[in-house]
């Protein structure tokens, strides 16, 4: 909590960052997992951290790390469950129509980012922006379940720095009269705007936290980051950021892209290069919460021509084996078209209806298939084997996945192999559920929809908009 403070703000915004969304909503749905280290993400060998628990992190695993390293980090009590992209949606969807209770416009970034900037807070002071802050976080947990961070500033970026500094489960309001004193001695990468590239660039000038980079003259930030983006990070560097809060139109299409100091000119190269656009761009898929059906592979080349190729899934999906095996199909050979400057992976025809693979190693599958069949016939032969195949052996009851039995209720797949399956029965609103292992196959076991976990109705509102309700148990 904010120290009591009257100083007032001729404007406030807020920045709200749901902590460890992936793993909490994991943790809510599936209420054993609480308290455990949680990692969210892929199962197969290109597997990455799409969310991590805060019990994760304390063995220094966090998202976009590759899963096996996050795995030995915190050894054998990490519980490793795949991302469940329409629960993660239903949980956003909540958690944001009530933030529009308390601020009717809000700006998205993610599935558990957003700005606001309250009007009823306008020439209000700290205390009474804390106590706003402190009403909605209290909403939010009592609702849904989850912990909120919330930030307040005079501007988007002071806000969503602040949101970061308060967490976990915290509020941070930041006097205007403070502003410039909290920025300076934070890194640059802090800031808004600076990746890894800027801020490489920036540490070899010896322009380490923000404060330095307040500091440069306007020319001098012209000549280093360029007369476009080089202003507009100085300014918000010193605190002056008048960016409206306004609502986000829906992404058409998500991507990922690296420019390389060395040229690529060989295919093994290429191909770790788009496996890893690929993964970075499945994070930002994630946070969206649609799955793609369209693969776009971008390639521009040493003499700064692009190349681009891309490949149409039977379905769209979120799962990235199946992805990144697209991605390399389409992949062309730098020894056939030349040295590689440039690598991106983009995801288009999103939509929140989506086919998840059954098993795993769908993109190993994938991979093998292309070697022996043509690209449309292929393409065929995966949708078929993931369509048609029956759930009687362990690999089609996959760990994670949702089941529904009609004596023991709605469960999930905590594991299983050569013929068995254990799953835990609970949800939200069970608490936690007793395991039962069934020899496979077992005609009570059926496919679950996850939503179902939350124990939660869906009902349409006046508006069209949808709401949710508490289900009466």
């Amino acid at each position: 909590m904010a120290e009591s403070n009257s100083e007032r703000s001729a404007r406030w915004v807020l920045h709200i960052d749901m902590d460890a969304f992936f793993a909490s909503v994991e943790q809510l749905t599936r209420p054993t997992l609480a308290g455990r280290p949680v990692l969210v993400g892929g199962l197969g060998g290109r597997g990455v951290v799409a969310g991590a628990s805060y019990e994760s992190r304390a063995f220094g695993a966090h998202s976009a790390m590759p899963m096996h390293q996050a795995r030995r980090l915190v050894g054998g009590t990490a519980v490793v469950v795949p991302p469940r992209g329409s629960v993660y949606r239903v949980v956003s969807e909540r958690v944001f129509a009530i933030m529009r209770t308390f601020v009717p416009v809000i700006e998205t970034l993610s599935f558990d980012e957003a700005f606001g900037e309250p009007s009823e807070l306008i020439g209000a002071t700290v205390d009474e922006a804390a106590a706003f802050a402190e009403a909605l976080r209290t909403a939010i947990r009592d609702q849904v379940g989850l912990p909120a961070s919330v930030g307040f500033g005079s501007g988007k970026q002071i806000a969503k720095i602040a949101s970061g500094e308060a967490k976990p489960d915290g509020i941070a309001v930041i006097p205007p009269s403070r502003e410039l004193d909290f920025l300076q001695s934070l890194p640059v990468r802090k800031l808004w705007g600076v990746g890894p590239v800027t801020g490489d660039r920036l540490a070899r000038l010896g322009v380490e936290t923000i404060g330095h980079l307040a500091a440069l003259s306007e020319p001098e930030v012209v000549s280093v980051l360029g007369a476009t983006v080089g202003p507009s990070l100085h300014r918000l560097a010193q605190g002056i950021d008048t960016r409206p809060v306004a609502e986000r139109a829906e992404a058409k299409q998500i991507s990922a892209e690296s420019t390389f100091a060395v040229d690529i000119v060989d295919a093994a190269r290429l191909r770790a290069a788009v496996s890893d656009a690929a993964a970075h761009a499945h994070r930002r898929l994630l946070a969206d919460g649609r799955g793609a059906r369209t693969v776009v592979v971008k390639l521009r080349r040493s003499d700064m021509s692009i190349l681009t190729r891309s490949i149409t899934l039977p379905a769209a999906t979120t799962d990235l084996d199946g992805l990144t095996a697209a991605a390399h199909r389409v992949m062309l050979d730098p020894l056939e078209v030349g040295p590689i400057r440039l690598v991106g992976v983009g995801y288009s025809g999103l939509s929140e209806t989506r086919q998840e693979t059954l098993f795993p190693g769908l993109g190993e599958f994938l991979d093998e298939a292309e070697a022996v069949a043509a690209e449309d016939d292929s393409a065929a032969s995966v949708s078929a084997a993931v369509s048609t195949e029956e759930p009687t052996t362990s690999a089609a009851w996959p760990t994670g996945a949702d089941v529904f039995h009609a004596e023991h209720g709605h469960g999930w797949v905590q594991g299983g192999g050569h013929g068995f399956v254990t799953i835990r029965f609970e949800t939200r609103a069970t608490g936690p559920g007793r395991a039962q292992t069934f020899r496979l196959p077992d005609p009570t076991l059926q496919r679950a929809d996850p939503l179902d976990s939350l124990a939660w109705e869906l009902t349409e509102a006046v508006d069209g908009d949808v709401t949710m309700q508490a289900m009466t148990l």
